[in-house]
């Protein structure tokens, strides 16, 4: 993975912060909207950088790029973000080469996410590469690698259950009312608050119900509104409350208020109601289950869904990383093969020059000189001895740099190695 440019050798990196050690206000210092990550991507181009790919989510900002020095990466993320140098060394990590690769795997797989086996990544770093490509920023490592990781990603996630079963409140909320709710597309559902919980809830119902059976309502009506114009649904006024509460199936309160915003005073209900209480501390009265019809579910239950769910997902590790390994490795030889596959077709004109010399010089000094028999005996040997130098190169224990170096030093060959 070295030496893949001319001049200095060039290594394959990847940087960034993650959840793991960058808290959610850190992160946010790092992030990189699309604006930014382009003009990162034209930045790098200007810098000199051959190739490079940039992510940036809510749990994560990575680059994975050659560089001679992983320095000219961080740069640029810290040039094109709020972020600083200092905040990168103290929450940032550093990955090089093999470790690089790796690491890679394991984010788009869905092995490094924050909720095990989230596949949304994968789609991101997609987004990514083809952002990089757009503009001229990806090499035949770079694109050989993202498809692997898709490759792996696909098996993983066919082959075994990591991604089962929810895996977020919201999702889990949605999971729930979907089985536990006949019907639906034909029922009315009622938001009742819009934050970070209750938009994601209201995002994962619109892709399982009509927009129009979906009413928002919030306190403060702009910021509903706002969540409406995205997601093509209905807002109410805080004062109309009661009466979509009535006109509702289900009623999914996510509030953040520190008291109960919702009671059995204003329940007027003429039909079973199903109340998804999201809110911590909880936004619902206990005492709405005095009014008959009404399921009262609270997060603390839909957590605990989640809790198991995790932990039967952590039962497929072996099996996704096994999948990761065996991709992974043969992504690596053809990495390695492609390494020094120029410098064995050098070894091998530059032997069958010394070979073309010396038939000559014999053919000029043997009368009898047999050409085609001595042909036939200088190729086998040459063969074998480049096939000896091929299988010392893609040995696991070879320095491959090195023994590059040493054999075109030894043979005074040349190799102008450059990303294609």
């Amino acid at each position: 993975m070295e030496n893949h440019h001319t001049s200095k050798p060039h290594s394959f990196y990847a940087v960034g912060l993650s959840y793991k050690k960058a808290d959610a206000e850190i992160r946010g210092k790092f992030s990189l909207d699309a604006v930014a990550k382009m003009r990162l991507l034209e930045q790098a181009k200007t810098e000199g950088i051959e190739s490079l790919i940039v992510t940036s989510t809510c749990n994560r900002t990575e680059i994975y790029g050659f560089a001679e020095h992983p320095f000219q990466l961080i740069k640029l993320i810290c040039e094109n973000s709020q972020g600083s140098v200092e905040a990168f060394q103290k929450y940032g990590f550093v990955y090089k080469n093999k470790e690089a690769v790796g690491h890679l795997f394991r984010v788009g797989t869905g092995l490094d996410s924050q909720i095990l086996g989230d596949f949304e990544i994968i789609s991101q770093i997609k987004t990514s590469f083809f952002q990089a490509k757009s503009v001229d920023l990806v090499n035949a490592f770079q694109e050989r690698l993202v498809n692997a990781v898709i490759q792996a990603s696909k098996k993983i996630k066919t082959d075994t259950e990591i991604s089962s079963g929810a895996t977020s409140v919201s999702f889990a909320s949605v999971q729930y009312i979907l089985n536990n709710v006949d019907d639906i597309g034909n029922k009315n559902i009622l938001l009742f608050g819009t934050g970070k919980i209750g938009r994601n809830t209201c995002e994962n119902l619109v892709k399982h119900s009509k927009h129009e059976q979906i009413t928002l309502i919030n306190r403060t009506k702009d910021k509903a509104e706002k969540l409406a114009q995205k997601l093509d649904v209905v807002v109410k006024d805080y004062a109309d409350l009661q009466l979509e509460i009535q006109k509702a199936d289900v009623l999914v309160v996510a509030t953040g208020a520190q008291n109960p915003t919702v009671d059995k005073t204003i329940l007027n209900l003429k039909k079973p109601l199903l109340i998804l209480d999201l809110s911590i501390p909880k936004n619902v009265n206990e005492n709405v289950e005095d009014v008959e019809g009404v399921t009262l579910i609270h997060m603390d239950y839909l957590s605990q869904i989640t809790d198991e769910t995790l932990e039967n997902r952590k039962k497929h590790i072996p099996a996704a990383e096994a999948i990761i390994e065996e991709i992974k490795d043969e992504f690596l030889t053809w990495s390695k093969g492609r390494k020094f596959a120029p410098t064995i077709h050098a070894l091998k004109e530059k032997l069958h020059s010394i070979k073309d010399g010396e038939l000559n010089f014999q053919r000029k000094k043997l009368s009898d000189f047999n050409e085609e028999q001595a042909e036939i005996i200088s190729n086998r040997i040459i063969q074998k001895i480049t096939n000896h130098f091929a299988n010392h190169l893609k040995d696991e224990e070879t320095m491959v740099d090195e023994s590059i170096e040493w054999i075109e030093k030894v043979f005074n060959i040349g190799t102008t190695q450059k990303n294609e």
